[in-house]
């Protein structure tokens, strides 16, 4: 039986007035605040089940991984989403249009440009309008819009659906060693399976959250929970460092699993313009391989934004990223080009050039950890590839060499080619071989130098004799995979070469002698045995040549591009032949170099000598070497489809996301691509300049020999057959050409030596007593 039980009445009297005294007292003095605030903080927000929330209702519902893992690469993707930002990334206000715009960007819709110099007015960290623009501004403006689509992807992907998933969910952390309570928005939350996901489209945390994180992993409260950081982006060294502190603070479960885990989403985000703004008059149009001669016209894409973003200096970096943490302090920024290693950025794939609709293009480069270590110089090394890849196509190819010898003043290079950038690099790197020449003879230095000099023939004095000779660099066969009308450019190595050749003009005191025919193919061998291996794996590693390798990629490219066009006109069939380089000249701090400052430092390498050393094998000789380059002929051969697909699987995947946005090489760890398009246009803003007017008729043959005749008669040996190279049995393409470097001995006579000539002789140290 239930009995109701009643208060006497004189107590609830009593309990009645001493409440309504409270209650005066507390009119008086105010009600205690809550966590200091002062009113009672709002309500927090349950959230909502995540597939109502994006949308994705009837989504099959999937496990979450029981530990740390990583996305195969055969699913690595991308996302797309709207930048706002990007409508305006072609902004170049005059000053005074900045003046006139004044600080209160709030006066201006978000359609007018002037609301974006007001807002550059108003902030001190930026000097730069450019550098504000896209490397602040533009990136700012896509972080929530790509917040929201990597979320909305992680959801659907990883299968976080169904009614006990709960998108958005505000709990909050106590930290209980300090007492300390933080309010935080769970982005993915299942009470029945005791899971959170954190979901972060870049490859580090957000500062602002990790003090809860922390509270979170030290609460007993939280122990039956698991942690999972899902990242669109490989992990930056902040975020190894904040998942180590958490997994050592929330320990394991009961069955010995980790209570944190990290998995590695691997999607890369892509930025698109507002809808209706793609071709607006505010876009940028760069002019990394694009024919485009107007403002109006030129390239676009993830690649050129992120070069654009690189400084020239290692200090313009940090000067830069120190900005950006201090305008980011909780990192929701995406990656900028800090870590990638520009210097060694190659071009690395063109689509096919179909007229009026644009050319894809992709580059590469070493990635590296620290962002402070590497991520300047990119603008200058893709310009330079840019340059060189119409420089190819401009000038036909029996101009492609440089000669440096003492008795050719006037055979240095083409007087057009010198005028290019990738002119200069040929002949800086015709001197610098020869430097490495001389240095990889030292016998203190390398055991098969030593080797070499006691294996030499002894003149009348019992020194070592030196014959003369040639020595020059030029394309071995280039490996690329030709298909869906573009091609990757896989390897583009170079080869040194050595040969025996009779000069007569020759400093006096040489250490000259007469060789006869044995001992000419005895010295010739040991030469190309123990000393050209070395100068060519510095040509084909050293980081002295990497603008050479650079450019010989570019003229791969282009001449992939010439056989195109002759097969159908392309956006480039103007420029092909057309010995106008007006447009690519030399750059920089290069702008004012010429051929003749080269030569004289060849001349001064003359006169003193590139080493000295003394040699049990008697003398103590100094050396000169000379050298030359020859890119007239490009040789290559086309991987079969069956090897392509063995050994770079993933390779037509990364180069199609690369036009959109920079992305991991999955076919080679510590690599990325990034590229773009050269179809952008803008509406706007005056007549593009017409196309240059060409001198000659573009070629209708392949280059692995010249376009056009050489000059004069070429050493016996070459091979000037035009004809295009024939299919071999497995579908690739023939290797073509000869040793012998045409374009390089075109023009010389025979009795002054081939083009690119070496020499190298001694003379014995002069002694203190004059002896």
């Amino acid at each position: 039986m239930n009995h109701l039980t009643h208060r006497p009445r004189r107590l609830a009297w009593g309990r009645g007035i001493l409440a309504l005294a409270c209650a005066s007292v507390l009119a008086l003095a105010g009600l205690p605040s809550v966590d200091s605030a002062e009113a009672a903080p709002p309500p927090l927000k349950p959230g909502k089940r995540c597939d109502e929330l994006f949308g994705l209702k009837g989504t099959p519902t999937k496990g979450l991984p029981g530990g740390d893992a990583s996305r195969v690469k055969d699913l690595w993707d991308q996302y797309e989403y709207v930048n706002p930002g990007m409508e305006f990334d072609g902004l170049n206000p005059t000053q005074k249009q900045l003046d006139d715009a004044g600080t209160d960007y709030k006066q201006y819709g978000h359609d007018d440009p002037r609301r974006i110099y007001a807002r550059f007015n108003a902030q001190k960290r930026w000097k730069n309008f450019d550098e504000y623009l896209t490397k602040q501004y533009i990136p700012n403006q896509g972080n929530d819009p790509r917040g929201e689509a990597f979320e909305k992807k992680v959801v659907k992907d990883m299968g976080l659906t169904g009614p006990d998933w709960i998108c958005q969910k505000e709990v909050y952390f106590t930290d209980p060693e300090t007492g300390e309570r933080h309010k935080r928005v769970l982005d993915a939350y299942n009470k029945k399976t005791r899971e959170i996901v954190e979901m972060k489209s870049n490859g580090k945390p957000d500062g602002s959250q990790t003090r809860a994180d922390k509270a979170w992993a030290r609460h007993k409260g939280w122990s039956s929970y698991k942690y999972t950081f899902v990242f669109g982006e490989k992990q930056q060294g902040e975020a190894r460092t904040f998942m180590k502190e958490m997994k050592e603070s929330a320990g394991k479960d009961a069955l010995g699993r980790e209570r944190v885990r990290s998995y590695n989403f691997h999607s890369d985000h892509k930025p698109q313009a507002p809808k209706g703004t793609e071709n607006g008059p505010y876009r940028r149009n760069d002019q990394f391989m694009s024919n485009g001669a107007g403002k109006n016209t030129g390239s676009r894409g993830g690649g050129n934004n992120l070069i654009k973003q690189s400084p020239p200096t290692p200090q313009t970096l940090k000067e830069q990223l120190d900005r950006i943490r201090a305008n980011d302090p909780q990192g929701r920024m995406p990656k900028g080009p800090g870590g990638i290693d520009f210097s060694t950025l190659d071009l690395r794939f063109i689509g096919k050039p179909v007229k009026g609709e644009g050319l894809n293009y992709a580059f590469a480069a070493k990635q590296v950890a620290d962002e402070y270590a590497a991520g300047w110089g990119g603008q200058e090394k893709a310009q330079l590839i840019s340059d060189s890849f119409f420089t190819w196509l401009a000038l036909t190819p029996e101009k492609f060499w440089v000669n440096l010898n003492p008795d050719q003043p006037d055979l240095i290079m083409d007087s057009t080619f010198g005028k290019t950038d990738a002119g200069r690099v040929l002949l800086e790197a015709d001197l610098e071989m020869k430097r490495d020449f001389a240095d990889a003879m030292n016998p203190k230095k390398r055991p098969e130098a030593d080797r070499f000099w006691k294996s030499m023939p002894r003149n009348s004095q019992g020194v070592p004799c030196w014959f003369q000779v040639r020595n020059w660099i030029e394309p071995k066969t280039a490996v690329v995979r030709e298909e869906d009308g573009g091609i990757h450019i896989l390897d583009t190595p170079l080869a040194v070469k050595s040969q025996y050749l009779k000069i007569n003009n020759v400093p006096p005191g040489s250490y000259l002698c007469d060789f006869d025919e044995a001992e000419k193919k005895w010295a010739e061998r040991q030469v190309n045995t123990l000393i050209t291996p070395e100068v060519e794996k510095r040509v084909n590693e050293d980081p002295r040549y990497a603008d050479l390798r650079r450019v010989y990629t570019a003229r791969v490219a282009a001449e992939f591009i010439r056989q195109q066009d002759a097969q159908a006109p392309t956006d480039y069939h103007n420029v092909i032949n057309s010995n106008d380089v007006s447009r690519w000249p030399l750059r920089g701090d290069n702008k004012d170099w010429t051929r003749e400052k080269t030569y004289q430092a060849y001349l001064k390498s003359l006169r003193d000598g590139e080493a000295s050393w003394e040699h049990d094998a008697g003398g103590g000789p100094y050396t000169y070497s000379v050298g030359g380059v020859d890119f007239s002929k490009q040789p290559k051969r086309n991987m079969n489809p069956v090897s392509f697909r063995t050994e770079h699987r993933y390779k037509p995947r990364t180069t199609q996301f690369a036009v959109g946005q920079m992305t991991d090489d999955a076919d080679k760890e510590g690599y990325v691509m990034l590229g773009g398009n050269t179809a952008g246009k803008s509406t706007g803003g005056g007549d593009p300049t017409p196309d240059p007017t060409p001198t000659g008729k573009p070629t209708d043959k392949p280059t692995d020999a010249p376009s056009t005749p050489a000059p004069s008669t070429p050493p016996s040996g070459g091979d000037d057959n035009t004809t295009p190279p024939g299919r071999d049995p497995e579908g690739d393409l023939a290797d073509t050409g000869s040793d012998t470097p045409i374009g390089l001995i075109a023009g010389i006579a025979a009795a002054l030596a081939a083009a690119g000539a070496a020499l190298v002789w001694f003379k014995r140290r002069r002694r203190a007593t004059g002896s």
